[in-house]
């Protein structure tokens, strides 16, 4: 026999099976019971909750010849037939394929005739909501009063497209999202019936990865153990597997965020990304962590809400006191923006590092939060005295004494002429080569080495045949990512010059704080560009 997946084979057989229904139960159960059965039903609530199995569990119960507190028997003729989906009485309906209203007619015609074997005649249709408005109207009257032995079961999971004279002659019964704990205790049954070994961590996850649905939650069991099959299924196998990444990264990531690291951050994603990990499911991921982090920040007693260990409420208490409820709340917009976007992007990797530089950079952004952060960021600067306040005299005189490292005193048609005199004609028409296709040079790299060399002049000084980089003191950020990458973002550079320009050269970056003394006039290739390519 073909393997049958986890969802089917373990299919509630009766009342007592379902699970994270009781109320729907039990109320079923006693109108069985006491024999006050309606004749429409309208069963509400998100995929994988139960509505179908409790629909078809309803159909047996009420046909059931020795029903036992209102649960079927599983024994009798007629459960044995529906257990069989041989049954005459109980018709299952696809509304989504047959939702004309030459498709009720023939239901209406059927409902004339009485049951076959049981005392009910039961019409179970599945997503209700995808008649059109002509079957639902040819299906009230049939609906309101039908003959004494049919029940009508409707299933849906957008209960807002039912039309309301259809809602109004229906009892309607809200299905709830499962809990995480009752969807964890029924995979641990039910890996000890299957006689597999399983982490009862690496259940939970799947659980809260599940969302509230049974079915998903078995589907993504079943891929795991497929994956794994004849082993111990851990927690590390099914990260794996649904291809997430641990909360301890996401510790990681929120410190290099808070410290605004931007080259740990994309390094970090470049890492996740290289591991085959989906994109999405990490800001998903991500986007939870960040509101457990907002709950305890801000919510006294709130563990009690969160699906969590102490120890790891302990280590979420830690990194939210490193931050502030606007700051989460920034982070929270920004990425949230950001998952939708992503959903039908063709270009993810580059949407969430843009995303991710958005979070270490509030000064891209201008909305009232971003304001807000950057506000908070001048004030902690201030108090820890970050801006020295000094007296005019001595703020001009440092004004002045900064003015020549950081822009060279010769006009661009003087640094030209200064180029000329400095080098060899062969040399000089080289680096005016290099320097009349900067721009483009630039232009060619990928993000974020682009961003980051725009905030950099490239220049030639008289005793080097390097050309420099220098970055101001507080393009720190611009400056480190060069540094910290340093072979291997300067040769990704270099290779670019030689593409462009047939030249190869060499690089090197440093702030314009350290440029030695009396070299002052360097003569800064980007700012000649025009000159160049005009003479």
């Amino acid at each position: 026999m073909s393997y049958i997946a986890l969802y089917r084979k373990w299919r509630p057989a009766d009342f007592d099976e379902i699970k994270g229904q009781d109320a729907i139960v039990r109320t079923l159960r006693n109108q069985i019971v006491y024999n006050r059965i309606g004749h429409a039903y309208l069963f509400c609530g998100t995929r994988g909750t139960g509505k179908t199995s409790i629909a078809k569990l309803f159909a047996k119960a009420v046909n059931c010849q020795h029903p036992i507190d209102g649960s079927p028997c599983n024994e009798c003729p007629s459960c044995r037939s529906i257990n069989n989906q041989s049954s005459l009485d109980v018709y299952e309906i696809d509304a989504a394929s047959n939702n004309g209203v030459d498709h009720i007619r023939e239901l209406r015609e059927q409902v004339q005739y009485s049951p076959v074997e049981g005392r009910y005649k039961v019409y179970i249709i599945d997503e209700v909501h995808m008649l059109s408005s002509g079957a639902f109207n040819a299906l009230l009257k049939t609906l309101e009063e039908p003959p004494s032995y049919v029940i009508f079961i409707l299933a849906t999971t957008e209960k807002h497209k039912i039309p309301v004279t259809i809602l109004s002659r229906c009892q309607k019964y809200d299905f709830k999202r499962i809990s995480i704990d009752t969807i964890t205790g029924h995979l641990v049954s039910l890996m000890e019936k299957e006689g597999i070994p399983a982490e009862e961590k690496a259940l939970r996850y799947i659980a809260r990865a599940a969302d509230g649905s049974m079915r998903d939650a078995l589907s993504l069991l079943d891929q795991c153990i497929s994956f794994y099959l004849n082993q111990t299924l851990t927690y590390e196998n099914v990260l794996e597997v649904l291809g997430t990444v641990d909360t301890a990264v996401f510790s990681q990531l929120l410190r290099q965020i808070l410290a605004k690291d931007t080259v740990s951050v994309l390094s970090l994603i470049d890492q996740i990304v290289a591991e085959g990990r989906e994109l999405s499911q990490f800001l998903a991921d991500f986007l939870w962590y960040l509101r457990n982090l907002l709950i305890l920040k801000d919510q006294t007693g709130a563990e009690d809400s969160l699906d969590l260990s102490a120890e790891t409420i302990a280590a979420l208490r830690e990194e939210a006191s490193m931050t502030t409820t606007t700051t989460l709340l920034r982070f929270i917009q920004v990425l949230s923006d950001l998952s939708g976007q992503l959903r039908g992007a063709t270009q993810k990797r580059i949407l969430l590092e843009v995303g991710f530089i958005r979070l270490c950079t509030p000064q891209m952004d201008s909305d009232a939060l971003s304001l807000a952060e950057r506000l908070r960021e001048l004030e902690n600067r201030l108090e820890n005295g970050d801006f020295p306040v000094s007296s005019p005299a001595v703020s001009s005189a440092v004004s002045h004494k900064e003015v020549s490292p950081k822009e060279p005193s010769l006009s661009p048609e003087e640094q030209t002429r200064l180029l000329e005199s400095r080098f060899s004609p062969a040399e000089a028409a080289d680096l005016k080569k290099i320097a009349a296709n900067w721009k483009k040079i630039v232009a060619a790299t990928d993000m974020p080495m682009q961003r980051f060399l725009k905030a950099a002049d490239p220049v030639v000084s008289d005793d080097s045949s390097l050309i420099r980089l220098l970055f101001h003191a507080e393009d720190h950020m611009a400056q480190s990512y060069f540094e910290q990458n340093h072979q291997q973002n300067l040769k990704v550079l270099s290779d670019m010059v030689a593409e462009q320009t047939g030249k190869t050269v060499q690089f090197e970056c440093m702030s314009r704080t350290q440029v030695p003394s009396g070299q002052a006039n360097c003569i800064d290739l980007s700012k000649i560009h025009h000159t160049i390519i005009y003479e």
